[in-house]
């Protein structure tokens, strides 16, 4: 019973095809995660002063998804406060995602913080999933700004 074990290499094969397929799944998350690209939507995706529940930026509008158990949004908060605080023009809100599920259908929101940079009609430029950089939120704003 144990010779016929070991002589089996099945077992051994499906094992090292779950461990290459989990570890190119991380690398493609972690080299994805957070980083602030372009919808592909054109036109297609905007949010109003009115969904929002305050007026837009008149340079541009950054939109951040949270959850009460994110454990990373609090950080995105504080990084997206700081560039609207710091850049003229500029507004940050925070929107949850729990109470706003028409919200989250509507821009497939799948995890928080997703963060939304929209331009001064409420056009989204760009998107992140996961907690952005500060460099990548200032180089999308400054991109919204310019439309």
């Amino acid at each position: 019973m144990g010779e016929a074990a070991v002589s089996d290499p099945t077992g051994l094969f499906v094992a090292a095809a779950v461990l290459v397929a989990a570890t190119v799944f991380g690398l493609v998350r972690v080299r994805r995660d957070g980083r602030l690209r372009d919808t592909g939507q054109g036109d297609g995706l905007r949010l109003s002063s009115g969904e929002l529940g305050v007026t837009l930026g008149e340079r541009a509008t950054l939109v951040q998804f949270s959850t009460a158990l994110c454990a990373t949004c609090p950080g995105t908060r504080r990084l997206l406060a700081g560039v609207a605080d710091g850049t003229p023009g500029v507004r940050h809100v925070e929107i949850d995602a729990e109470t706003r599920l028409e919200l989250v259908r509507r821009f497939d929101v799948m995890r928080t913080p997703t963060v939304l940079v929209l331009d001064r009609t409420g056009r989204v430029v760009r998107r992140a999933s996961g907690a952005p950089t500060q460099a990548d939120v200032v180089s999308a704003v400054e991109l919204a700004a310019a439309v």
